[in-house]
């Protein structure tokens, strides 16, 4: 019972977020691998870009600011606003400081 307890808190927690931010955690992650990774991978044309790569308040700040390559391009001319909005949910979600952290895998 204790364990369910824990299981459910935790999932309303990860529930809350998604709610907040108003994206989708798994098309985000499949917009930042198919959009995002081919530069920011090791070897690729820019620095290497992770989840983990920032906090989930430098991932808020970030998507706040709408910029890509500090101040270049806006995020919205680079993706449809919703899938920035994905993007950012997937980011944020598993940041480095998120209950559940992780890589955007291969």
């Amino acid at each position: 019972m204790r364990n369910t307890l824990k299981l459910l808190a935790v999932v309303a927690a990860l529930s809350a977020s998604l709610a907040a931010q108003g994206g989708s955690d798994t098309k985000g992650k499949f917009f930042f691998k198919k959009n995002c990774k081919s530069c920011h991978a090791p070897g690729g044309s820019a620095k290497e870009i992770t989840p983990l790569s920032k906090t989930q308040a430098q991932w808020k700040a970030y998507f706040a600011a709408g910029k890509h390559k500090k101040g270049a391009e806006k995020l919205d001319g680079l993706l449809k606003p919703e899938q920035v909005k994905d993007v950012q949910t997937f980011l944020v979600n598993h940041a480095s400081d998120s209950p559940q952290p992780e890589t955007c895998g291969g």
